[in-house]
């Protein structure tokens, strides 16, 4: 059977690394499918899915709400928060409640941690700022408040800032349910046959990890941006959890939960059919 080549995109970050360890490093046998690898950046991501450039990519949920036309989701590989989240931090403390009517610096408008910020406070003002210059901006002063995924979750405390609100630990008091972040997609013009494959290989590759945790680990730790690697170890413990190899009841809920809400509010557009495979 002849070579398939299968285009992946994901972000360069210590969890999704881990996860996709297996299939970048040629770990697992995928048979006559070939994955090839791009590295972008999780507000680039939502952008080229939108444009349905890759076969298989990591996005936002949120994002999903918008290419659920072109893509369907993958049961696997899903990063959410069990009880915590993406953070709001700022240089001085103050409540949760007074974020209204203060510049929020944010990495993106359809990442999940823009939702779940705009579902607690719908008055919200932002400037949209690289994930990995939000700390900074709140440390200049450019923004009164910064809204941090990936690893600066770990490390704020270090800069002299203060947090304001855990955006997961919020919805779990609120749905007593995870906190979907980002999963993975498929395209749906790969069809029926090809689709279940791709979605065995990722389970695999997440499973070869889970179980070659030492190894998967050292090479994370090259995505993982200056984190000592016990932070490394704990940021891939918070995402890569129970629900990664698969959502789970709670997961499915989760996510239809979550686009549902956005739909209400009126930031998501229209209602979202989310299919999972």
């Amino acid at each position: 059977m002849p070579i398939r080549e299968i285009t992946v995109a994901h972000s360069p970050d210590s969890d999704d690394a881990f996860m996709f360890y297996a299939l970048a490093k040629g770990k697992i046998d995928t048979d006559h499918l070939r994955f090839t690898h791009a590295l972008h950046d999780i507000e680039t991501l939502n952008q080229k899915a939108a444009l349905g450039e890759y076969d298989v990519t990591a996005v936002s949920f949120h994002a999903y709400a918008y290419i659920s036309e072109k893509y369907a989701l993958l049961s696997s590989g899903a990063s959410m928060g069990l009880g915590y989240g993406p953070l709001v931090v700022a240089s001085e403390f103050f409540p949760p409640t007074a974020l209204a009517g203060r510049t929020v610096a944010i990495p993106g408008t359809r990442t999940s941690a823009y939702l779940a910020l705009k579902l607690f406070q719908p008055e919200l003002t932002y400037r949209v700022i690289p994930f990995d210059k939000i700390l900074e901006a709140v440390q200049e002063g450019v923004c009164e408040a910064g809204l941090l995924i990936h690893e600066g979750q770990l490390t704020y405390k270090d800069l002299g800032l203060y947090k304001i609100l855990d955006l997961g630990e919020w919805w779990s008091q609120e749905t007593g349910l995870p906190l979907p972040l980002g999963g993975n997609v498929v395209r749906r013009d790969l069809g029926p046959d090809l689709i279940p494959r791709i979605s065995y290989y990722l389970k695999q590759s997440i499973q070869y990890a889970l179980e070659h945790r030492e190894e998967a680990l050292a090479y994370a730790a090259g995505f993982a941006r200056g984190l000592r690697p016990k932070l490394t170890d704990k940021f891939v413990g918070m995402y890569v959890n129970e629900l990664t190899l698969d959502f789970g009841e709670s997961g499915r809920k989760a996510v239809r939960l979550f686009l549902e809400k956005g739909y209400q509010r009126g930031i998501i557009p229209h209602p979202v059919e989310v299919t999972i495979f």
